[in-house]
């Protein structure tokens, strides 16, 4: 290994590594340390981006520590340290265009313009046709606007074996007809396992397709459903098959897209039921598996991915990890902007803050699970302006009164920039800029590096949520020039004022 120091300037601060730290960032200013290396929960790349022009980028994962003023890189391959970029926003494009340039394709622009819908929460493991064309129905009945859908977990015949269930789903191609004239599209949850009593995990056993152990069997995995077989997405051949499967969903029943769940890195220490080393079919360096699978979602109109290594500048929607029903930080609504700050800098422009409320497995449907009104009518207004929003539970279900029309205001200011948010898609697909952006990249060196709880959509509208409980107004800091607030007040900056933020309200604003 070799050790790379790198002295920090007292007002310099970075960015990068991992999605799902963004709310420790910017480091610099205290001690924090990382190994990609070891990274299993979320997108990634081997990235570090300064806010003085400066950026590391490595095609390898690499370990980094700071302490007092020095950056340490621990690393095996080339590191590669960019100097002169001049701001964040300097460094970021440079980065970009050298190593991962936008791929000129946009996805499908309903992701952009309308509110997502995903049935899990609806639904969790008991999707069925008629539930689903009833909640499609509803969204529609309820004055929101249709989008795309997500039809969750087990609407297949088993893992591995993506096909309907016909007892659950007897005219699959019938209700995506349906739920296209209503205005839908639709994507289907998948992942890369294989049920290991299965039919289909014999035939790809036989063909060759599985990961298998050093002994030759396959390895068997265990994850948050069971144990199951994983195909080897990384060969060519299992690739092919796994998108092969795709295709013919696409072909047979009218489907849109995927959301492509798990795809984890297969490192050994956290495969706690494996005891070999995987044989991979090929060399395969560490976090490749990760960004292979990520690979099998690139080409389609809609992808939405909540692993990803590296593949920056691709026409994939990136999830943030799953949220819990908290205002906290490290996994709720407080993380929310700077996880999605920290997903545009790693060139993931089309990202999406997870489900409204939470959506994590074993929280908001476990026996002591708490509805918090406040809470999720806060994370209806700070999803509301990212690239993509995405709701779960049904909001007309869990909210009334005031609080029910407080949702649907919020979702009015999506419609009424959605075709803002839209154009910043393809802005971004094709010169590589995110479309939320923290202040930091829009007006460097101002100050602007530690604001958490604001953004920017695109150059021109500033949002400021609420994500503390109880509050009702918040301190805004206004870069330079004038701004025109959805309240009709009018701010001259450079300024910080305190503002009414009632629970009805999502403060932004217009530059003019």
């Amino acid at each position: 290994m070799k050790i790379t120091k790198l002295q920090r300037n007292l007002r310099e601060f970075w960015w990068g590594g991992v999605i799902n730290e963004g709310h420790l960032m910017p480091f610099g200013d205290r001690a924090h340390s990382r190994d990609l290396r070891l990274t299993d929960d979320n997108q990634a790349s081997p990235l570090l981006l300064s806010n003085q022009g400066r950026y590391i980028w490595s095609e390898e994962p690499f370990a980094f520590s700071f302490h007092e003023n020095t950056l340490t890189i621990d690393h095996k391959q080339k590191l590669w340290l960019e100097e002169g970029h001049g701001t964040l926003q300097g460094a970021y494009q440079h980065a970009s265009n050298k190593y991962f340039p936008p791929s000129g394709v946009t996805p499908d622009k309903l992701a952009f313009e309308a509110p997502q819908y995903c049935t899990w929460v609806e639904m969790f493991y008991e999707p069925t046709q008629e539930k689903l064309l009833n909640y499609a129905r509803a969204i529609i009945q309820q004055g929101m606007p249709p989008g795309v859908l997500i039809i969750d977990d087990n609407w297949m015949q088993d893992y591995g074996t993506w096909d309907f269930d016909k007892h659950r789903f007897p005219d699959p191609a019938g209700m995506i007809d349906a739920l296209h004239e209503l205005g839908f599209k639709i994507m289907l949850w998948v992942c890369p396992y294989v049920s290991p009593d299965s039919i289909t995990f014999r035939q790809l056993r036989d063909l060759g397709f599985l990961m298998k152990h050093a002994d030759g069997n396959p390895v068997l995995r265990r994850w948050w459903n069971g144990y199951s077989a994983i195909i080897d997405y990384t060969s060519l051949d299992g690739a092919a098959w796994f998108r092969q499967q795709l295709d013919r969903l696409i072909e047979d029943y009218g489907v849109d897209g995927f959301k492509l769940d798990a795809g984890e890195p297969l490192l050994p220490d956290l495969m706690d039921d494996v005891t070999e080393d995987i044989a991979w079919s090929r060399p395969v360096l560490t976090m490749e598996d990760c960004e292979s699978y990520a690979r099998l979602g690139i080409g389609y109109a809609l992808s939405e991915l909540r692993m990803c290594w590296k593949l920056g500048g691709q026409a994939l929607i990136q999830r943030q990890r799953d949220k819990t029903h908290t205002w906290e930080a490290a996994t709720g609504l407080k993380g929310l902007i700077p996880n999605a700050i920290a997903q545009g800098l790693m060139g993931y422009a089309f990202n999406c803050p997870d489900m409204v409320g939470g959506g994590m497995d074993g929280d908001i449907n476990s026996p002591d699970f708490r509805f918090d009104s406040e809470l999720f009518i806060r994370f209806v207004q700070c999803s509301a302006l990212f690239p993509a929003m995405q709701f779960s539970m049904a909001p007309w279900r869990v909210l009334n009164g005031d609080e029910w029309s407080w949702c649907i205001d919020a979702v009015r200011i999506r419609t009424e920039l959605g075709p803002l948010i839209s154009e910043l898609a393809d802005q971004a697909a094709r010169d590589g800029l995110p479309i939320l952006r923290s202040l930091e990249f829009v007006f460097p060196l101002q100050g602007f590096h530690a604001v958490q709880d604001q953004f920017m959509v695109g150059e021109s509208i500033l949002v400021a949520p609420v994500v503390n409980k109880g509050q009702r107004t918040r301190s805004v800091q206004f870069p330079e020039g004038r701004w025109l607030g959805d309240d009709a007040s009018e701010v001259e900056g450079p300024i910080q004022i305190e503002i009414n933020a009632p629970l009805s309200r999502l403060p932004w604003y217009r530059k003019i």
